[in-house]
């Protein structure tokens, strides 16, 4: 008979047959109408731009474990999945694919460049869902969202208006973060801060009507060009006769007065400060408290405007050379030092951002965050770990408010209309075609587009249907659990939180769990400049994606760094095989058993029986808790200890006697045994390695209860008969075969050599169990001739070891012939000898050691040390065999 499962696994076709198959039947969708208790995920939704990488891997994979996870245990499981529009970040890739044909996104217009993105979504944007498809993610694909799509437009104008009128967005001008090269204002967030070397010149700036100068330090001398005040601390004595008089700004001869502010600080440099209240956030403060001019002297492309005088037109970093070169020959450059600080760059560009003074829409925060505080402090949303909670709270409760506009054609355009024949800004959820102040027809959009994160915010419901009141809000909102990375914790989660709270009145989900960041195998952040970037897409092709997804579930600790080699996750291709090979096995010794209605309740079960139920149900019973704890590599270890180590290495092995006897009684008992056990333990590991465990589930004997085994009830404690006695006393026999095993590795008695064993036990309970378990051990340990008992008689020469109270003796005259032994380990020694005078040797060169590297000094030391401990252990076999002589 043709065997149910080839011989090696084969990933790739399994896993293709597989996933077409479930989405097929429709095994990921939600039914809102079920009267299951529900359990629903939204999924981060990853930029429509991206390809799959580790993070999203690692994400993605534990959602889907969790998802799989309860869908087993009962629950009626929505995870909801979508991609994002990114703003910039799409515009930026659609701009460049124009620019390959010679076309600049002004030259076409906004209408048609928003057409090409489309168009580009349509062709090239839904590379990653393939991507997520691969990784087996069990997303209700049915419900896939986009943020630009209709229903989610809706609700993002819905939200915009009435925020709106709440007065809580309005528009105001005051400094930003702008990148001129994307020609958009970015949030705080959207800033990424790098440490670079740079200067800090220090300029002369002459008081006027004497001959003295004031010395201001700055990292940016452009910016000079912009000044209104110079400040000096109130306190500071070596200013007090100064303050209220002024200076002649250099180069453009423009008097600005001397100014006194507590946020000067007396040591840094000279203790006094240039003031640029249009291009540095802390002057624009300044420049508020002592109503100074504001004077912008840069365009939205960072080159110099008419403000800058002499400098005009010129990009900012040549206006920089000039007017320090410019200042240099005035005489009114002091000197320049080298200095280090945090530069900010655009998150998407790179490009070094500048504060520049613009009109922009703002979302006042502080009320909302007011809210999101509350839920979680009193428990409504709980954050996993809990070390989390701490930065959550200091974010919100310093938080600054929402910059929501962008200057960029892709996105979300603002629902707000200028009126030109009034002040009146109208701001309606459809389309206005009349000035809400005067009735005017006269009225332009306001061209902005929001912030990402705005429509990204309100994902949790707008996905399913809001601002409708749907079935599936009411079945799945709140939902359970957001999975996400620390990352994004401010830019998405707090302003899910806010938004949630604020538009259905109750939290977005009932548990956040995040997760940590996957590393290179140093624990180096992964990067394409270092060259250290693994790609899951090249791992899934080699590995196959059960061991990657069982990798990712091993190492995810809660709270801790993941360090990821490709030898690890073949470590875990090892894992899926040999539980292959294992099936394989039960499979060709379960051809003619039926499992319809079995009890294993009625069975006379043996002491293996017995122990292999009892740590299965000890490992269901731990990786149930693991999982309610988020603690995945707990439940992932466990289910490897347990297959590997119990099932495989020992339950299979202590079975083959009864299964290859002759009495049917005792062969169908086994047979029952061994089916409960594999097709409960697939289950068990079906969340963490849906594919092969669909595969063999299905090819097992007997009819299927469903017809997937995602839809088969994940197992419980209590399902199987327990005994701990039992246990006890097979774990007692295991560790006599395990003493056994010892000293034949020891002695080198080869495998096929059956042996006499003498076992004096401490106990009749001991004899009992040693005498019920004779059989395994006969088998197990090649043991021909047996004899035990409480007191027995001891063999004069034995090898021996203990094993709870009893004790292990192995009649040495058998066993080895002394003569040869005695030679094997003389050479066996002088080999090692030769090795440890060797590295002693080269170890105790002074030279050698001054001048070989430290890894070679590791290695040779290490090899010196391995070669020492070699040796001891040789001539201690060698005393023992010469004590026989």
């Amino acid at each position: 008979m043709e065997p149910k499962l080839p011989k090696g696994y084969e990933p790739r076709d399994v896993e293709a047959k597989w996933y077409g198959t479930w989405e097929q039947q429709g095994q990921f969708h939600a039914d809102p109408d079920s009267p299951k208790d529900h359990y629903s995920i939204v999924i981060p939704p990853p930029n429509v731009t991206g390809v799959l990488h580790m993070g999203h891997a690692l994400n993605n994979t534990l959602q889907d474990i969790l998802c799989r996870w309860k869908r087993m245990s009962g629950h009626e499981v929505l995870w909801m999945p979508g991609t994002d529009h990114a703003g910039i970040a799409t515009q930026n890739v659609v701009e460049k694919q124009l620019a390959a044909d010679g076309i600049d996104r002004h030259a076409i217009g906004r209408e048609k460049f928003v057409e090409r993105v489309w168009q580009w979504r349509e062709e090239s944007g839904g590379q990653i869902i393939n991507q997520l498809k691969r990784l087996g993610a069990s997303c209700d694909w049915e419900r896939e969202r986009f943020t630009m799509d209709e229903g989610l437009s809706k609700a993002v104008r819905e939200v915009f208006v009435r925020l709106f009128e709440d007065g809580l967005i309005y528009r105001a001008n005051r400094l930003i973060n702008w990148c001129p090269r994307c020609h958009t204002a970015l949030s705080d967030l959207e800033v990424e801060h790098e440490e670079k070397k740079g200067h800090l010149w220090h300029l002369r700036y002459p008081v006027e009507g004497t001959d003295r100068y004031l010395v201001v330090a700055t990292t940016r001398p452009e910016t000079m060009l912009g000044d209104t005040a110079v400040a000096v601390n109130p306190l500071d004595e070596r200013y007090a006769d100064l303050i209220g008089k002024t200076v002649l700004l250099p180069l453009v001869n423009r008097k600005i007065p001397i100014i006194a502010d507590e946020y000067v600080d007396k040591e840094f440099g000279s203790g006094a400060v240039k003031i640029t209240p249009a291009h540095d956030f802390n002057d624009f403060e300044i420049g508020k408290r002592h109503d100074l001019e504001v004077i912008n002297i840069l365009d939205e492309s960072g080159n110099v405007n008419e403000n800058g005088g002499p400098y005009c037109g010129q990009e900012r970093y040549e206006a920089r050379a000039n007017v320090v070169a410019d200042l240099e020959e005035q005489g009114l450059l002091e000197k320049i030092e080298d200095y280090g600080n945090a530069v900010g760059e655009c998150y998407r560009c790179r490009t070094v951002i500048e504060p520049y003074m613009s009109k922009q829409w703002y979302v006042d925060v502080k009320p909302l965050a007011k809210e999101a505080i509350a839920a979680v402090e009193t428990g409504r949303t709980k954050i996993v770990p809990a070390q989390w909670e701490k930065t959550y709270y200091e974010w919100m409760y310093n938080i600054q408010d929402w910059c929501i506009s962008r200057q960029i054609w892709w996105g979300h355009r603002i629902p707000a209309w200028f009126c030109d024949d009034c002040d009146h800004i109208t701001v309606s959820k459809e389309d206005a075609s009349a000035c809400g102040g005067c009735g005017s027809k006269n009225l332009r959009q306001e061209t902005d587009v929001l912030d990402t994160w705005f429509s990204s915010a309100l994902w949790p419901f707008s996905t399913m249907g809001w601002p409708d009141t749907t079935e599936t809000l009411k079945k799945f909102y709140p939902t359970s659990c957001l999975v996400t990375g620390f990352d994004i914790l401010f830019f998405w989660v707090a302003r899910m939180m806010m938004m949630g709270l604020k538009f259905m009145g109750e939290v977005p989900f009932k548990e956040v769990y995040i997760h940590a960041l996957v590393r290179d195998a140093q624990g180096q952040k992964m990067s394409k400049s270092k060259g250290n970037v693994i790609d899951p897409l090249t791992v899934i092709e080699e590995y196959g994606t059960d061991a990657f997804r069982f990798t990712l579930a091993a190492f995810a600790a809660m709270g801790r760094d993941i360090k990821l080699s490709t030898d690890r996750i073949a470590g875990y291709r090892n894992f899926t095989n040999k539980l292959w090979n294992a099936s394989r096995f039960a499979l060709m010794n379960l051809e003619d058993f039926d499992p319809e209605g079995i009890d294993l309740g009625k069975y006379e079960l043996s002491l293996a029986d017995r122990w292999i139920l009892t740590r299965f149900a000890e490992a269901t019973e731990a990786t149930g808790r693991a999982l309610e704890e988020y603690k995945y590599n707990d439940a992932a270890n466990t289910l490897y200890a347990f297959t590997w180590h119990e099932f495989c290495d020992w339950y299979i092995e202590l079975v083959k006697d009864d299964l290859y006897g002759d009495d049917p009684a005792v062969k169908a008992r086994a047979q029952a045994v061994l089916y409960a056990v594999l097709e409960s333990l697939l289950r068990l590991l079906h969340p963490i390695m849906p594919f092969v465990t669909e595969e063999i589930w299905q090819a097992l004997p007997g009819a299927r209860p469903c017809a997937s085994i995602m839809q088969a009830a994940y197992p419980a404690a209590g399902a199987v008969p327990v005994d701990a006695e039992g246990a006890a006393q097979m774990e007692l026999v295991m560790e006599i075969i395990r003493g056994i095993r010892n000293i034949r590795g020891e002695m080198d008695v080869p495998p096929s050599k059956k042996i006499a064993a003498v076992l004096d036990c401490r106990s009749d309970s001991s004899l009992a169990v040693v005498s019920a378990g004779e059989g395994y051990i006969r088998t197990l340990a090649r043991v021909e001739e047996m004899n035990s008992g409480v007191g027995v008689e001891r063999p004069g020469q034995a090898a021996t070891q203990v094993a709870g109270d009893v004790e292990i003796l192995l009649p040495l005259a058998g066993l080895i012939n002394v003569d040869e032994e005695e030679k094997r380990l003389l050479k066996e020694i002088a080999k090692v000898e030769k090795d440890v005078a060797m590295f002693t040797k080269k170890l105790s060169n002074e030279k050698f050691v001054a001048n070989a590297p430290a890894h070679v000094l590791e290695k040779d030391r290490g090899k010196l040390k391995d070669a020492e401990e070699k040796l001891g252990i040789l001539q201690q076999s060698l005393e023992k065999i010469q004590a026989l002589k």
